[in-house]
């Protein structure tokens, strides 16, 4: 039986390589074409647990976020600016998460980043229709999920990339270049990466 010391310890272990609040950047010879050229929000990450995010640069273009209200009956009259939906990954499609501004906190509101938090329920989706919602927000349908020890193989296996998350590339780059914003974040020139990956 473990003490609490031995608990402590293996807790503290587990923060120090959690990649919580971090961005998972796909390598370009990402193979599975639903995560290629992907940026990923990690939410949680533990040993135990596996790990979650939402991949945050992927739009769901048939999909309008006046379709999803109407669905669950929320008034869009107030909506100043159109809403753009995201493909947050392929695990539970139909559920949403709000990745957002720390000026919107209620109840349900966890904090996840530096000016950057994250609300799952109906209340934030009536707030951003009401134009009471965040300054800046992204709203994901279905996330992408790992098993324990999973996502470690991936990084391994040069799937991935990380870095602590920024707040400019998560909510300020325009999507068709938060891939590139990422890996320059890195330190990467994502042309010299694409190019030493395509050598035999």
């Amino acid at each position: 039986m473990k003490n609490d010391n031995e608990t402590t310890d293996r807790n503290a272990e587990d923060d120090a390589h959690s990649l919580q609040a971090h961005l998972l950047v796909a390598m370009p010879n990402m193979s599975d074409e639903r995560f290629q050229r992907s940026v990923i929000f990690m939410c949680s990450h533990s040993a135990d647990g596996g790990a979650m995010g939402l991949m945050i640069n992927k739009q769901l273009p048939n999909l309008q976020f006046a379709d999803l209200a109407k669905q669950l009956e929320i008034e869009t009259d107030a909506l100043a600016e159109p809403v753009t939906m995201h493909f947050g990954g392929p695990v539970e499609t139909g559920r949403g998460f709000v990745l957002h501004s720390p000026d919107y906190n209620r109840e349900a509101t966890v904090p996840m980043a530096d000016g950057i938090s994250m609300t799952a329920t109906v209340d934030v989706l009536r707030a951003m229709a009401s134009g009471n919602g965040p300054e800046d927000a992204i709203l994901a349908l279905g996330y992408a999920g790992w098993e324990p020890g999973q996502l470690e193989q991936e990084i391994q296996r040069n799937d991935w990339l990380h870095c602590e998350a920024d707040v400019d590339v998560v909510f300020q780059t325009p999507l068709d270049e938060k891939w590139s914003a990422a890996m320059r974040r890195l330190g990467v020139d994502p042309a010299m990466l694409s190019a030493q990956s395509g050598r035999a």
